[in-house]
């Protein structure tokens, strides 16, 4: 149950974060086909090919970051109780996001420079995220 003091951006944010994780599974299942479509890169996909341990070991590492961040998001949020280091993990968070969503922003520019589609969606889909944590956190900080 939502108390009277939460916050929606964050909300959004862990939402986010959750389903990103929840993806991440998602890409163990499903294998080099999905490593692949996702843009992990061959290496990734034909290690899941040959059966390796490695690519399911690194996306399993993977997921357990993006599910602790929706917890800290949560937690932000006022929907799960007070994290240690609330404030500064929520602000590195926001950065992750941001610099991730935003480092292909200087390369779009340049003459010639032509991203696969993946690497422009996904820094899309990690701005707003970025951003989702931002706003939640800007609104939230002093009671963080």
């Amino acid at each position: 149950m939502l108390g009277d003091c939460w916050n929606a951006a964050l909300a959004v944010a862990g939402s986010l974060s959750a389903l990103v994780a929840l993806l991440h599974v998602a890409i163990i299942f499903g294998g080099a086909r999905w490593y692949r479509f996702f843009g992990a890169g061959e290496r990734m996909a034909s290690a899941a090919e040959a059966g390796r341990l490695y690519p399911t070991i690194v996306t399993a590492l993977i997921t357990a970051v993006f599910a602790v961040w929706a917890v800290y998001a949560f937690s932000g949020a006022g929907l799960l109780p007070h994290l240690p280091l609330r404030k500064p993990v929520l602000v590195f968070i926001s950065a992750v996001y941001l610099g991730r969503g935003l480092v292909i922003a200087p390369l779009l520019v340049r003459k010639g420079f032509r991203p696969p589609v993946f690497v422009l969606w996904s820094s899309a889909i990690s701005a707003g995220i970025g951003a989702a944590h931002l706003v939640g956190v800007l609104q939230t900080w002093a009671a963080l």
